[in-house]
């Protein structure tokens, strides 16, 4: 009986510490939060067995119209690490980057990257056919705009002057800054989430390395699944509500024929409207995706005496739950969704 008490207070005693361990590794871990779910994903997927990064933003409000909540400011402030997309998409975010309010914290851009496919900013609400090659890179930093760093970057091409700032323009875009709907694009992220909390947590720096490793060939994975999966419906043309997807009509090789609101989700003109109907009626569109995050009147409007059928796309995750999985279910809630209703 004596050893057998002695055995169990050995037991005790190095759960206890084993606890205590885990409990200094979980406090001592790096306080990261990633401004969008699809973000929020890649971030947690690195950081996985390590820490949960807090998201700030859920997939229920647009990412270019919100606005943060005291709280979430001061929590914004007393991070060790903010991962952003960046370039105008989260304006709220760009425009307290390194301001007083979150005390000086600049936060990391994604979009600037070094290495990602970039696409420009589309004009009008009826795009013009172009001959996609599936998988295809279109790096546009070579015309001028630049992946790493704020420099350089051409805002007269959106009709939007510099006025003298020393960094990227906050609230604009030199290109489309939907860059994580392209898998491709998100292997890269996946490398500069690791690199930069490696240089925040050292002691976790070879687990993120791993956890980045594994992450990217999952990634190359989902690309060859959602290739297959949208091959049957390449060539059926249809219209999204805002110009948020064009890096994974690219990737894809998808027939994307117009948008009803521009690539901030800014509220359509009649001209607009009349021009995304006129070209619905011209390639005979099979559908018209509404948003959860907009109004579905827009939408409406526009199909309303067309054999267009409605679907609904989502480049953000509403309502999805948050974590490590969700931009595998994100991107392949995009391909059955346009897949079910482009076949009918």
């Amino acid at each position: 009986m004596r050893f057998s008490l002695r055995s169990l207070t050995v037991a005790v005693s190095l759960s206890a510490a084993l606890l205590a361990s885990s409990t200094l590794s979980a406090e001592s871990a790096p306080k990261v939060i990633a401004s969008i779910v699809p973000v929020h994903a890649l971030v947690a997927g690195v950081m996985d067995g390590v820490a949960e990064p807090e998201l700030l933003l859920s997939g229920q409000t647009s990412e270019h119209q919100v606005s943060y909540s005291p709280q979430q400011i001061k929590a914004l402030g007393e991070a060790d690490l903010v991962f952003i997309i960046g370039h105008g998409l989260e304006l709220k975010l760009d425009e307290l980057s390194g301001s007083e309010a979150v005390k000086g914290r600049t936060f990391f851009e994604l979009a600037d990257v070094e290495g990602l496919s970039k696409l420009p900013i589309r004009q009008g609400g009826a795009f013009e056919k172009h001959v996609h090659h599936e998988g295809e890179d279109h790096d546009h930093d070579e015309a001028g705009k630049k992946d790493a760093g704020h420099e350089d970057h051409d805002h007269e091409e959106t009709g939007q002057a510099e006025e003298g700032h020393d960094e990227h323009d906050h609230g604009t875009a030199a290109f489309d800054p939907h860059v994580w709907l392209d898998p491709a694009n998100a292997q890269v992220m996946v490398a500069a989430i690791s690199a930069q909390l490696s240089k925040v947590d050292p002691a976790n720096a070879e687990r993120y390395a791993v956890n980045a490793a594994a992450l990217a060939m999952d990634l190359g994975g989902l690309t060859k699944e959602l290739a297959k999966e949208l091959e049957p419906v390449k060539t059926a043309p249809f219209v999204v509500y805002h110009d948020a997807y064009q890096y994974f009509e690219t990737r894809f090789g998808l027939a994307a024929a117009g948008s009803i609101s521009d690539f901030s989700g800014n509220e359509p003109s009649a001209q607009r409207l009349k021009e995304v109907r006129d070209k619905l009626k011209a390639v005979k569109a099979v559908c018209v995706f509404r948003e959860p995050q907009f109004s579905d009147k827009a939408a409406m409007t526009v199909i309303e005496g067309t054999s267009a059928r409605d679907g609904v796309l989502d480049p953000i995750g509403s309502g999805l739950p948050p974590g490590k999985d969700a931009y595998g279910l994100l991107l392949r809630g995009l391909a059955k969704n346009l897949k079910s209703c482009l076949a009918g």
